[in-house]
C-alpha cells in the first residue's frame, strides 16, 4: 500500500497540515521540519495520488 501524508504526518510527529504545507514548499514551515518530512517521504516512497497528479496537471 502507497504511503500517505497521515503516514508521514505519524512517524515525523506533527499535523497532516504541516506535511501538506512542506511538500507544497510553504514558507511558514521550518527548514528543518520541510527537511525531516521530505525525508520521511522519500523514506515511505510516498507519491501524491493520482486524483492530487490531474488536478495539478488542470492548473
Amino acid at each position: 500500500m502507497a504511503a500517505s501524508i497521515k503516514d508521514i504526518a505519524r512517524k515525523a510527529n506533527v499535523s497532516i497540515a504541516t506535511v501538506s504545507r512542506a511538500l507544497n514548499d510553504h514558507p511558514s514551515v521550518r527548514p528543518e521540519t520541510k527537511e525531516l518530512i521530505l525525508k520521511i517521504a522519500r523514506e515511505l516512497e510516498y507519491e501524491p495520488s493520482g486524483l492530487l497528479k490531474s488536478l495539478i496537471r488542470r492548473n
